[in-house]
């Protein structure tokens, strides 16, 4: 298909971006299977979790697929990659930087959320992007974690693990985006916090630096969170701990159905549903 035909941006960083994305759902998934592997704790008796892939097919410009795994370490987690590229509704437009012309649009990312079997081991969130319109291209993401018994030590080395990589590039700034995070992942409606934060950053002008940055997040989250699963996914648990994880679960839904961009973004789009909605836990409580 002719580029033009898949939208506005610059074609060698857009096969670029998409290739990574693809790798990264690639290790990630394969380093999970591992942790089902490992399992020694509840739940060893039953069979290791393996992903499954579902690709889907977007009217009007691209898709993307599914990869889903519903295991003995993670109760559900999705890993999800997309490339898609369109007009976007005229109701939408105003709310996307540089897609007030035209409205043509172009995205490719990775999303992954994971629910976790043990309530002492912390659910997480990671996603990166490149988009473009009209005259804007850039990069966005991030990761936060999101414990029902937040742990010091995991908080600190999470944090720590993503302050390093944003030192190392000239186009990120670890205090503003973990301010970001910290009022991006804000239940304003229930005034408490999602998680205890990382990192949340968007509006990064395509470009080397900001591609290596992205790809450094991704690289970042593979090294860091599967230790952090280790270290207490064979510790043992009750059911007034399932009970507390369960209610805190009920938060993080409301959060991604009221106020999360990509969730509006991926349905405002004409998204796989199912896709856009993977970030929902398979089971949660309200009083």
């Amino acid at each position: 298909m002719n580029d033009n035909a898949r939208g506005p941006g610059e074609p060698a960083m857009k096969a670029a971006a998409t290739a990574w994305f693809e790798e990264l759902r690639d290790r990630i998934c394969a380093a999970f299977e591992v942790l089902e592997d490992e399992l020694a704790g509840a739940f060893k008796d039953r069979p290791a979790g393996r992903f499954s892939r579902q690709t889907w097919r977007r009217d009007g410009g691209g898709g993307g697929t599914m990869a889903v795994m519903k295991g003995r370490v993670f109760e559900k987690v999705g890993v999800n990659v997309s490339e898609v590229w369109g007009v976007f509704d005229e109701t939408f437009r105003a709310e996307i930087p540089g897609a007030a012309g035209d409205g043509r649009f172009w995205a490719s990312g990775i999303s992954l959320v994971a629910h976790m079997r043990s309530p002492l081991v912390p659910a997480v969130h990671m996603n990166t992007r490149h988009i473009a319109t009209g005259d804007k291209a850039w990069f966005g993401g991030g990761a936060d974690l999101n414990p029902p018994y937040p742990d010091e030590s995991d908080t600190t080395d999470f944090h720590a693990a993503f302050k390093a990589a944003c030192d190392a590039h000239a186009c990120a700034d670890y205090d503003r985006f973990k301010a970001w995070a910290d009022d991006y992942f804000f239940i304003k409606h229930r005034g408490m916090a999602r998680g205890v934060g990382g990192i949340f950053y968007d509006f990064v002008a395509a470009g080397d630096d900001a591609f290596s940055f992205t790809r450094d997040v991704g690289e970042t989250f593979v090294k860091v969170y599967p230790d952090l699963v280790r270290r207490h996914m064979d510790e043992p648990w009750d059911e007034d701990q399932r009970a507390h994880q369960l209610a805190y679960r009920g938060r993080y839904a409301e959060f991604n159905l009221v106020y999360d961009r990509g969730t509006r973004f991926g349905l405002m789009t004409g998204g796989n549903p199912e896709a856009v909605l993977m970030s929902l836990p398979p089971v949660a409580t309200w009083p």
